[in-house]
């Protein structure tokens, strides 16, 4: 992804990042994205331990 912000300074020391809105909705859009993989990352780990069944047994179960 490719951005062009702009550096706004103040006091000589950068201060602000000025970017197109397109590029801010795509950044958003790529954080939200972000945010969902360490959600599911998280809540793998909490379940790690849960007891499991595989494709296959559910299938049975439900006789399909």
């Amino acid at each position: 992804m490719d951005i062009d912000p702009t550096i706004l300074r103040k006091n000589g020391k950068e201060e602000f990042v000025v970017l197109p809105y397109e590029e801010f909705l795509a950044l958003q859009d790529r954080l939200a994205a972000a945010e969902d993989v360490l959600e599911l990352r998280r809540a793998k780990q909490e379940e790690a331990a849960s007891p499991t069944q595989s494709l296959e047994e559910v299938k049975r179960r439900f006789g399909i």
